[in-house]
């Protein structure tokens, strides 16, 4: 996984928590609902760069 990658999915990910903690002290739903999908989404991507790592490491071992 790319380092710029990693970072842009650790700011999403911080980004939908600060949101769902907002959400929770303002008792505002939608935001709190908003940061929890934001959360899903950079572990979406998290899991998708893995993922593609993943099949990376198999091409090199193939590649041997």
């Amino acid at each position: 996984m790319g380092t710029e990658d990693k970072a842009k999915n650790m700011g999403e990910d911080l980004k939908g928590k600060a949101k769902e903690a907002t959400g929770k002290v303002t008792d505002n739903e939608r935001l709190e609902a908003e940061g929890k999908r934001d959360q899903a989404s950079a572990d979406l991507k998290q899991r998708g760069e893995q993922l593609k790592d993943a099949g990376d490491d198999v091409k090199d071992a193939f590649n041997r």
